[in-house]
Formats: structure tokens, sequence, C-alpha cells
């Protein structure tokens, strides 16, 4: 059972899966928020159930699945629409990520939650500690469009979308500055590695 558990964000393109997956080699168990929210509405589940009856039968795929195109169609054409999505999907990633961290072998376990920012940390009071992947806009932006072979406007308007880097560093615990080679970053890690697994043994 973890008694540490600590939220790792970052903005988009700043290098939070290679930070998770440096934390994951030493032996850490990653609760994903991505993977969870996915689970929330799978086919068969009570967050797919509750979709259907607040949006209809015109939220599903052929296949039974939550047709993904249709719901984003919907959240842009109708802002209410996104609200009382995440209002199904929200608790029950939240409840996910904190069952899977506290279920966890290991001194600590690690939230990975790409909108904790966003959301606010209040949202997550059992979050010890919150380390925030950080890297430079200008940095960012290139590798956002080394990434994913977009323009420079769609880069831009990608990074605008998501909380300031000052609002992440604002919550943050802990601070990487993901602006150097991966090595350099699982440098990093094995420094907070050594730290949270110290905090952990104390009991902190």
């Amino acid at each position: 059972m973890s008694g540490l558990i600590i939220g790792l964000t970052g903005g988009i393109a700043s290098g939070k899966t290679a930070a998770t997956q440096a934390f994951e080699r030493r032996g850490i168990v990653v609760a994903d928020a991505d993977l969870a929210a996915r689970e929330a509405v799978a086919p068969g589940s009570a967050g797919l159930a509750e979709v259907v009856e607040v949006f209809g039968v015109g939220a599903l795929a052929q296949d039974g699945s939550l047709d993904r195109a249709a719901m984003r169609r919907r959240i842009f054409e109708a802002p209410d629409a996104r609200v009382q999505l995440e209002a199904i999907i929200h608790p029950r990633v939240r409840e996910a990520l904190r069952a899977a961290c506290e279920a966890a072998p290991g001194p600590y376990a690690v939230a990975a939650i790409p909108l904790l920012t966003e959301g606010g940390r209040a949202a997550y009071p059992w979050l010890q500690r919150v380390l925030v992947i950080d890297v430079p806009r200008e940095l960012q932006l290139a590798r956002l469009l080394a990434r994913d072979g977009i323009d420079a406007l769609l880069a831009e308007r990608m990074v605008a979308a998501q909380a300031t880097r000052a609002a992440r560093l604002a919550i943050a615990d802990d601070v990487i500055v993901n602006d150097g080679t991966l090595d350099a970053l699982d440098a990093a890690v094995e420094v907070l590695d050594k730290k949270y697994r110290g905090m952990a043994a104390a009991g902190l």
C-alpha cells in the first residue's frame, strides 16, 4: 500500500510520458488519467450508461462504444455538453486513480494527470505532492511541431488552450525542467525517486 502519492502533470509536449516511464523503470506504479478516462466510459460500464442516459443513443458508435468524434462535435457546438460529460467522467477518473495509487505496491505511487492544473489541485486532496514537468514555451512548440507534424498556428492554439506555464508552476511542489536530453530527464527523475523514497520511509 502506497502512503505517498505524487501527482505528475505538465503541458502538452513537455515530456510527461518520458518522465512516467522513468518512474516505472524504477518499479513505481503510475496510474494514468487518460487511461482511466477511457475505462470510465468503456462498453458495459456504468459511466457509458450514464452518458447514454444524458446524451441519448446518438452518443454511441455502431459497435456500442462511445462515439468520440460525435461527442467532440457536440461539445464544440454546446459548451454545456462539456460540463455534463465531465461531470460523468471526472469523478470516476479521480476515484480510479486514487484506488490504483493506494493499492500500489512500493514506497510511493504516481498519478499522471495532464489537466491537473485546469481541474484544480483541490479536486485531488489525496495527492501529497505535485510534480510539474516544465518546458520553455519555445521548446514546447518546437517539440509539438516535430511530434505531430502540424503547422505553427495550430501548435500555438493547442498550447494556448491549456493552463499557462505560470499556473502550472504555481501548484508545483517539485519541478523538472525538461529542456535537455532523455538522459538528463532520467537523472532528474532519479533524484526525485530517492527523495520520494526517503519521504515515504519517514512517513511524510
